[in-house]
C-alpha cells in the first residue's frame, strides 16, 4: 500500500535531523555544560537567535515524528480495513450475517416454538394429540446439566517455543584485546627495560656517544576459569534442546567472568590480571575538570608518556550517563538530541560501557597494540557421570572451562581517570 504523505513526512524529518547535526558539528565545547554557538556559521544572528533556531528544529522534529507515527497508524488501519472488507464480502456470498456462523434465516428455535408453529398443531381440530416432524438440526438439546469446563474437558494448552533468558551483563570488553594461541603454561616475552640514546653530532676525530640497551624476560601465568552444572540423565535424554541450552549458557558464564577479570582481576593466581590493577599504569584525576577534559588529558598522557595511541575508553554506564546528559547553558544536549541515540565516542575514540568497570573510574588505553589475550585452551565442555555417586543416581556433571592469560605489554599505554 503506497502512502506518498508518509514518504514526504519521513523525508522532511530526516532533513531536519541532518541540519541539527550540522549545527552541533560546528559548535565546540565552551566549558563544562556549555556549547559555543558563536562558532556556528550555518545559522545567522547572535547566540540567542541560534539557540532559538535549534529549539525550533527540535520542535519541528517532534511534530514530524508524531505525524509519521500517525501516518504509519493510518497505513496499518487501511491494510486491516482492506482485509476486513474482503472477509465481509466472502461471508456475504456464503449467506452469513456479521458475527454469525450459520446461514441467514437459520436461527434455531426451541422444540415448543416449532411445535406451536407447526400445521399439525394449528389444524388439530378436536384431536387431543398432534404429531409434528422437525429437522434434527433445529432441535436444541435439553440442558439438565451444564456442560462446562469443570464438568467436561479442560482446554488443552501447549507450551510455546518462546524462551526468555535471564537478564545478564553482556560480554563487552573481551573483544578489545587481540587474541593469540599458545601451547605453554605461561606466556613469556622480552621487554626492553634500558634504552639510553647518546646519539649526537660529533667533530672529526671526536668520541662517539655510547648507547645502552638491556632486555628483561617477562612471564605471565596462564590461568583457568571454569564452571560446572549437575543434570539428570532424563533431562539430557528426554528434553529436546536441553543439551544445546546448557552448552550455550555455561560458555557464556565463562566469557562473562573473563570479561570482568580483564578489567578488575587482581592477578594473584588463580585470578587473571585486569588493566585497572596493572602496575605502572598511568592515572589522571578529574579534579575540577569536566569529564571530557579529564579524558582528553589521560589520552595525552597515553600519547606522550606511553608513546601509544588510545583506541578505547571503558566507562561504567552510570559514569557515561553524566557525559551523555551534558548540556549547554541554554539546554542543548552536547552529545546529541534526546530523540537520537547519540555517538558512543568521546574525542573520536570508541566508548565501551561495562558495569564490570569500577564506578567513578574510567580506563583509557591502546588496547589494540599493547594488550593480548593469550589462549592456551579455548572453551571446552565435558560431560561425565564419574563424579561422586552420580553413576548410581543417574546424574551427569557438565563442566566448562577455558585457560587464558592477559598480557599488558606497555602499562604506560593505559591510564585510569579517577573521580568521575
Amino acid at each position: 500500500m503506497k502512502f506518498p504523505a508518509l514518504d514526504e513526512a519521513q523525508g522532511k524529518l530526516q532533513a531536519k535531523r541532518t541540519e541539527l547535526a550540522g549545527i552541533f558539528a560546528e559548535a565546540q565545547d565552551g566549558g563544562e555544560g556549555t556549547l559555543d554557538l558563536s562558532k556556528v556559521t550555518s545559522v545567522g544572528g547572535d547566540n540567542a537567535v541560534k539557540a532559538a533556531h535549534i529549539k525550533t528544529l527540535n520542535d519541528e522534529m517532534t511534530d514530524l515524528s508524531k505525524q509519521v507515527e500517525e501516518y504509519l497508524a493510518v497505513q496499518a488501519a487501511g491494510e486491516t480495513a482492506d482485509k476486513a472488507g474482503a472477509d465481509a464480502e466472502a461471508r456475504k456470498r456464503a449467506g452469513l450475517e456479521p458475527g454469525d456462523a450459520r446461514p441467514t434465516g437459520a436461527a434455531r428455535k426451541s422444540i415448543g416454538d416449532l411445535f406451536v408453529e407447526s400445521d399439525a398443531y394449528s389444524q388439530r381440530g378436536n384431536r387431543t394429540t398432534a404429531t409434528v416432524d422437525m429437522d434434527l438440526a433445529n432441535v436444541v438439546r435439553p440442558r439438565n446439566t451444564l456442560f462446562e469446563t469443570g464438568a467436561g474437558w479442560a482446554p488443552e494448552s501447549t507450551r510455546s517455543g518462546l524462551f526468555v533468558e535471564d537478564a545478564q551483563r553482556p560480554v563487552q570488553v573481551t573483544d578489545l584485546l587481540p587474541q593469540i594461541p599458545s601451547g605453554q603454561a605461561a606466556y613469556k616475552y622480552m621487554e626492553e627495560t634500558t634504552f639510553t640514546n647518546n646519539a649526537a653530532e660529533r667533530a672529526e676525530g671526536a668520541v662517539y656517544g655510547e648507547a645502552a640497551l638491556a632486555l628483561t624476560e617477562r612471564s605471565v601465568t596462564v590461568e583457568s576459569v571454569g564452571v560446572w552444572l549437575p543434570m539428570t540423565d532424563e533431562q539430557l535424554e528426554d528434553v529436546p534442546g536441553a543439551s544445546a541450552y546448557v552448552n550455550a549458557r555455561l560458555p557464556f558464564m565463562l566469557r562473562q567472568r573473563l570479561d570482568s577479570q580483564i578489567l578488575v582481576g587482581d592477578g594473584v593466581t588463580p585470578n587473571v590480571l585486569g588493566i585497572n590493577n596493572k602496575a605502572s599504569i598511568q592515572t589522571q584525576a578529574k579534579g575540577t575538570d569536566p569529564v571530557p577534559d579529564a579524558i582528553y588529558k589521560a589520552i595525552t598522557k597515553v600519547r606522550v608518556t606511553g608513546r601509544a595511541s588510545a583506541n578505547a575508553v571503558v566507562f561504567h554506564p552510570n559514569d557515561w550517563q553524566g557525559v551523555r546528559l551534558l548540556r549547554t547553558a541554554d539546554g542543548v544536549y552536547i552529545w546529541g538530541n534526546p530523540s537520537e541515540a547519540g555517538p558512543e565516542r568521546i574525542w573520536g575514540i570508541q566508548v565501551v560501557q561495562s558495569d564490570a568497570q569500577t564506578e567513578n573510574t574510567a580506563v583509557v588505553g591502546d588496547f589494540a597494540n599493547f594488550s593480548l589475550l593469550v589462549v592456551r585452551r579455548g572453551v571446552e565442555v565435558q560431560v561425565t557421570n564419574a563424579h561422586s555417586d552420580f553413576f548410581i543416581k543417574g546424574k551427569q556433571a557438565v563442566r566448562a572451562s577455558v585457560r587464558v592469560a592477559t598480557v599488558w605489554t606497555r602499562p604506560e599505554g593505559f591510564a585510569t581517570v579517577t573521580g568521575i
